[in-house]
């Protein structure tokens, strides 16, 4: 029997317990209230520098409801929205511009080399596994044209235990443990803050991007430390310190010292 393609199949196979977390509908509000916002404004910031100039066909894999969707949409990207939760593709269809459809990033229904920039803001940390990260990424890269960009976000490896840090869990016991454990080994396992995933050391994902036939072109902390500060909520709703808070963490947004300091962190590479 000959095998089938990798990418012949796009019917998601996304863990329960995932789909049950996003089916909440949380994910949408995260990024547009409150200190969440951080990792939008960063998001957007770094992603208007580093893409190409010149627009063309975007394909925003995992993109869950389209918030980076909307405002690609907006500057010119032709773009298209691939996710596994039927709630997001529904969000993300009705935003002006953009094209969504239900899909798994380790099975693109795409084309070879058909894409100028491939996003995968949301696929690479829940999925464990690191084969199954590999396929997503050699995904990726069959689709982005030679040449293209692929921007991979992953969580950073002690973003949880920061996190947790900043707001006391730390001290509770039963936390404490599984931040422990996360800490140790980057797995994330439901029944806590958050749901099944992996996070990442900066320069695992490097070199998961590279063995998967891309070539690093840069890492940029999202939030730096800015995320960990007492005041941001404070700095964020005055809109003069938040530029300046942006201008901050552009300055140190690629010192390799700093990198696992963000809560997220963006990794570029190129097909070339």
């Amino acid at each position: 029997m000959t095998p089938t393609p990798a990418h012949a199949h796009s019917t998601p196979r996304l863990a329960p317990e995932i789909l049950d977390y996003y089916a909440l509908g949380r994910e949408d509000s995260r990024l547009r209230e409150g200190t969440g916002r951080l990792e939008l404004w960063r998001t957007q910031d770094i992603l208007r520098r580093i893409l190409p100039e010149q627009h063309g066909r975007l394909l925003d894999v995992g993109g869950g409801s389209g918030v980076h969707a909307e405002w690609l949409a907006a500057d010119g990207w032709g773009v298209e929205l691939i996710d596994p939760v039927p709630s997001h593709v529904e969000q993300a269809a009705a935003l002006a511009g953009v094209t969504a459809r239900l899909g798994d990033a380790r099975a693109l229904d795409v084309g070879d080399a058909t894409a100028d920039v491939v996003l995968l803001l949301g696929p690479l940390y829940h999925l464990p596994d690191p084969g199954e990260r590999g396929r997503a990424l050699a995904e990726a890269a069959r689709v982005v044209r030679p040449g293209g960009l692929v921007v991979a976000a992953t969580i950073n490896r002690y973003a949880a235990l920061h996190d947790q840090l900043n707001r006391g869990g730390w001290f509770e016991p039963g936390r404490r443990a599984r931040l422990e454990a996360t800490a140790a080994t980057g797995r994330v396992h439901t029944g806590g803050d958050f749901t099944t995933a992996y996070f990442h050391e900066p320069a695992a994902i490097a070199a998961e991007m590279t063995a998967s036939g891309l070539t690093v072109t840069g890492q940029y902390g999202v939030e730096g430390a800015g995320w960990l500060m007492a005041d941001i909520a404070a700095y964020l709703e005055d809109d003069s310190k938040r530029d300046a808070v942006l201008a901050a963490l552009r300055i140190t947004e690629s010192d390799p010292a700093l990198l696992g300091i963000s809560g997220h962190l963006l990794t570029a590479a190129r097909r070339e």
